[in-house]
């Protein structure tokens, strides 16, 4: 029976970690198919429209560091259960009608899911320590799904609503009350191990270049990610397609990032290291890129070689904050420092795209600067692919033999 209870309750802790999941990209990305039509109601320019994107990435910089603290403080189940409370209140106040609580819902938004961000890499590390890379797969899997779904019925959903954009907004808050309901029971259960779940102190980290590259790694991944959600439909728009082929296709966009989890599942755990994978996945969004840059009118081609990429480069990213630490506690302080500032870069991602494309008229020149990111981030994910873990001391002889390797 023991045994019974014990199989039953992991289930539903790892179904509530999904769900959790399905709430830290989809409540936000869901506004850019109707980018545009905000752009009208709001008389918005192309950058205060970007800022509906930028604005949760920079919730992300922002409160990221202080989430492992709240962790410490209430207990990492009790933090991502308030963390689901803030998303629901954002998405009901972003629907309220004006544009100040437009904008102001979406930080708000953007503050909870920046607490689920930090804090379900470093549950994974605590409480499946041999699973972490599968896992990651399967949660950002779920992530991509939910985000998909919720942007590929928005603007469907904006006509059979008669236009209204507030009715399609706040139709995003069944994802945080479903979740809620199911993570309910955790608040019941004695928190384990919190200290070393949440512990931020660990300032190794910030002085490892790993550290560095894990988090450069993800913010380039970030960047790239958060143009391509935010802009895809004007871009399309621009090369001719419609405005419900863009939505059509911008949930493609989303799909498409979810789907390397079902590949990368059962390869990353059997890498001795990741080096060729995340260059590979840098150079498949390059390729994306610049399709979309030469040959729009086979923009679902480009779209889904974008999208596997920066899909498996999140995963990837995410996977690293486990894989190169030693204890739930350096996840911890990583996740919190590759978020902080990997979101930090990315939140310029969509407004500097957009306010080149103001200028310039067209979209050569972002799409030109994001190709060369690409690479960069290639380059990058060699460092970040190399297996080794901050703080690991290496074993007697390692260092002879990698100098005989070498010659």
């Amino acid at each position: 029976m023991k045994a019974l209870a014990h199989a039953s309750h992991r289930r539903w802790l790892f179904a509530g970690i999904l769900l959790i999941a399905m709430n830290l990209r989809a409540p936000f990305t869901s506004v850019a198919p109707l980018i545009d039509t905000l752009k009208t109601v709001f008389r918005l320019t192309a950058g205060e429209a970007g800022l509906l994107i930028t604005l949760p990435l920079l919730s992300f910089a922002a409160i990221s560091p202080f989430a492992a603290a709240i962790a410490r403080r209430w207990g990492i189940e009790r933090a991502l259960f308030g963390a689901l409370l803030v998303i629901a209140s954002g998405i009901a106040l972003r629907s309220a009608g004006s544009v100040s609580t437009l904008y102001l819902g979406t930080v708000v938004i953007g503050c909870g899911i920046a607490v689920g961000n930090v804090l379900l890499p470093g549950l994974l590390k605590r409480e499946y320590p041999d699973k972490v890379a599968p896992l990651t797969s399967v949660y950002v899997l779920a992530m991509g799904i939910a985000a998909a779904t919720v942007s590929a019925v928005a603007v469907p959903l904006f006509a059979a609503t008669g236009g209204s954009w507030r009715l399609v907004t706040v139709s995003a808050l069944w994802l945080p009350v479903l979740a809620a309901i199911v993570w309910l029971p955790r608040l019941r259960t004695p928190t384990k191990d919190t200290q070393a779940a949440g512990h931020a102190g660990h300032g190794g980290v910030w002085r490892s270049a790993l550290g560095w590259h894990v988090t450069l790694f993800l913010g380039l991944d970030c960047f790239l990610y958060y143009v391509g959600v935010g802009w895809l439909p004007g871009i399309l728009h621009g090369a001719g397609f419609t405005e419900e082929q863009a939505g059509s296709l911008h949930g493609v966009l989303l799909l498409a990032t979810a789907l390397p989890g079902l590949l990368l599942i059962p390869v990353v755990p059997r890498m001795k290291d990741q080096r060729a994978l995340a260059a590979g996945l840098a150079m498949a969004i390059a390729t994306g890129l610049l399709g979309l840059l030469l040959a729009a009118k086979l923009a679902v081609v480009w779209i889904l070689c974008f999208g596997f990429g920066a899909g498996g480069g999140l995963i990837l990213a995410l996977s690293f904050i486990s894989l190169r630490t030693l204890h739930a506690r350096d996840a911890a302080s990583l996740s919190g420092m590759a978020q902080c500032l990997g979101y930090l870069l990315a939140a310029a991602g969509p407004p500097l795209v957009g306010a080149m494309h103001d200028r310039s008229g067209a979209w050569q020149a972002p799409l030109g600067l994001c190709v060369a990111l690409a690479v960069g981030m290639a380059l990058v994910g060699t460092l970040a692919g190399r297996a080794r873990r901050i703080g690991e001391v290496p074993a007697p002889g390692a260092a002879i033999t990698r100098r005989n390797a070498a010659s």
